[in-house]
C-alpha cells in the first residue's frame, strides 16, 4: 500500500507546484505538501483558490500510476471518494461529489480537486490537489452563496489533523483499490453512488465554444460524463463546467 509522506509548509504559492517541483527531483510517490497558506492557489482551468492562512486544507499528493496515461483521469474520482471518506469519518459529514472535480454539500462546494500531470526524469506523474474549506474564512464573502465549509457543517471544534489523518489513509486505500484487478469499474461504481450527479440529473455543460443542455447517463469507462440530448443521442463529456439545471415551476392552475 502507499505509504505517504507528509512535507509541511507554512506558506508557499501553491501545494500543486510545488508537488510539480518535488516530483520533477525525483522524489518518492506518495509524498504530500501540505501548507497553511497559499499565495497563489490554483483551481481547474488556472482559476485562483482562495488560500486564506489555517481556513482551509491545502494539500497535493505525488502519485505515478503503473496503469495507462489515458485513464489517469480517474485518479480525480478516486480523490473525490477519498474526501468523502475522511470528511465523514472526520466529521460526520455527507457529501455529494459533483462532476469532474468537487465535492459539495447542501449543493455549495466544499471541495475542490486539481489533478496535473508531468513529466519527470523517472517517468511521468500525477500531482493530484485538494482543497478543502475548513472554517468560513476559507470562503470569499462573493462565493458564500455557493460554498460551504466543514465549520458551517460539523458540530463541535474542528480536527485538522485528524481531518488530514483521515484524508492520508483514505487516498491510500482508493488508490490500491483503483489499481486492482476490476478497481476501475468498482471506483467508478462507488463515485456513481455518491453523486447525485451521476444519473437524470438535468445539467448544463459548458465548454469552451459551446454550451449544451441534457441529462446524465452515469460514467464512460475512463471517467468521462455521458450526457444524452433532447434527441436521445448520448454525448462524451471529458472536460467542461457542469452545472445543474433546475426544472421550471409549472404555471398555476
Amino acid at each position: 500500500m502507499l505509504q505517504p509522506t507528509i512535507l509541511r509548509f507554512d506558506s508557499i504559492d501553491s501545494t500543486n507546484l510545488e508537488a510539480i517541483r518535488q516530483a520533477k527531483l525525483g522524489i518518492p510517490e506518495g509524498t504530500c505538501i501540505v501548507a497553511r497558506e497559499q499565495t497563489a492557489g490554483r483551481g481547474r482551468l488556472d482559476r485562483m483558490w482562495h488560500s486564506a492562512k489555517d481556513a482551509g486544507l491545502y494539500f497535493s499528493i505525488i502519485l505515478r500510476p503503473q496503469f495507462a496515461i489515458s485513464d489517469w483521469p480517474l485518479l480525480t474520482l478516486m480523490a473525490a471518494l477519498a474526501v468523502s471518506d475522511a470528511v465523514w469519518k472526520a466529521c460526520g459529514v455527507r457529501v455529494d461529489i459533483k462532476w469532474p472535480n468537487d465535492v459539495c454539500a447542501s449543493d455549495r462546494k466544499l471541495c475542490g480537486i486539481l489533478a496535473e500531470t508531468v513529466e519527470t526524469s523517472i517517468g511521468p506523474a500525477a500531482i493530484v490537489g485538494i482543497g478543502i474549506n475548513l472554517r468560513k474564512e476559507a470562503v470569499r464573502e462573493d462565493l458564500m452563496p455557493s460554498a460551504t465549509s466543514i465549520q458551517e457543517l460539523c458540530e463541535g471544534a474542528l480536527d485538522d489533523q485528524r481531518i488530514l489523518n483521515e484524508l492520508v489513509t483514505a487516498l491510500a486505500e482508493r488508490y490500491e483499490l483503483l489499481q486492482r484487478d476490476g478497481g476501475f469499474e468498482q471506483t467508478i461504481r462507488e463515485w456513481c453512488a455518491h453523486s447525485s450527479y451521476a444519473f437524470d440529473r438535468r445539467v448544463r455543460v459548458s465548454l469552451n465554444d459551446e454550451v449544451f443542455q441534457g441529462v446524465t447517463r452515469g460514467l464512460d469507462r475512463d471517467g468521462a460524463l455521458r450526457v444524452e440530448l433532447l434527441n436521445g443521442k448520448i454525448r462524451i463529456v471529458r472536460a467542461g463546467d457542469v452545472t445543474a439545471v433546475r426544472p421550471a415551476s409549472k404555471e398555476p392552475q
